[in-house]
Order: structure tokens, then sequence, then C-alpha cells
């Protein structure tokens, strides 16, 4: 079995059409995506099965994907997190994911980038973050 159908995807966006079309695209690329509204459901659904990868925006109303990434990071050290922006140059992504060398995919992207993506980081001996910038601007 291959590592991407082994990978279990995280993914937590407040915007219904945005989640399903990553989980959609995830499923696509072989992994197992499990869909989360809110910061609150994320926690609940990382509390009922093991996650590899976290994929999550950044601003999200209520708890924010950095917040989130945090949180969980401090119960398994070894998550992966891709954050996910319609805004990738702006301060908040700045001081929160790019300072941080935590990976970025811009929004929007298509399933070959964020395919590329979820390979890089989950590369084996690859760090738990990539900081480089992929998607349209």
């Amino acid at each position: 079995m291959s590592q991407k159908t082994r990978a279990t995807i995280l993914v937590v966006d407040d915007e219904p059409e945005v989640r399903k079309l990553v989980c959609a695209m995830a499923s696509r690329c072989g992994y197992r995506a499990i869909a989360a509204g809110s910061g609150q459901h994320a926690v609940a659904a990382f509390q009922l099965s093991p996650i590899d990868v976290l994929i999550t925006d950044v601003v999200m109303q209520g708890m924010s994907g950095p917040a989130l990434a945090e949180r969980l990071c401090s119960v398994q050290p070894s998550l992966k997190v891709l954050y996910i922006s319609g805004y990738p140059h702006s301060r908040v992504v700045g001081k929160y994911v790019l300072e941080r060398g935590h990976a970025l995919l811009a929004k929007p992207f298509d399933v070959w980038e964020l395919e590329a993506k979820l390979r890089e980081i989950l590369a084996p001996g690859s760090a738990t973050w990539g900081n480089s910038l992929s998607g349209s601007q």
C-alpha cells in the first residue's frame, strides 16, 4: 500500500463548497479525507481518528487555522500541516504561516498542485512543514 492510500487528511474550512472540493481532490489523489467545518469539529474528528495531515484555512470563524494547528500539534507533534488561503500575501499569513516555515497553498489551486504539495510534505525524511508558496496568486 502506498503512502497516499495510508495517509488520512483532515480538511478544515468554514466554506462548505471549498471543504467539499478539497476533500474530493484529496480523495481523487488516493488519500482518505475527513471534513470539518470548524476548529471545534476538527478537534472532535482528530480525537476519533488518526490524522497524518491537517489542511486548514488560515482565517475561519471561531478558531483560526493557526490556533487549530497549534492545538493539534501540541497533542501530535508529528502532524503535518498545510494551510490554504485566498490571501497568501496577507500579514496574518506572513506572521502565522510563512515566518514559522509552514506549508501554504494559495487558493485557488488545482488537484495537481494539491497532490504535489501533499507528496512533498509526506515524503519520508521531509521536514514537518514545507515553506514554499504554491498555487495561483
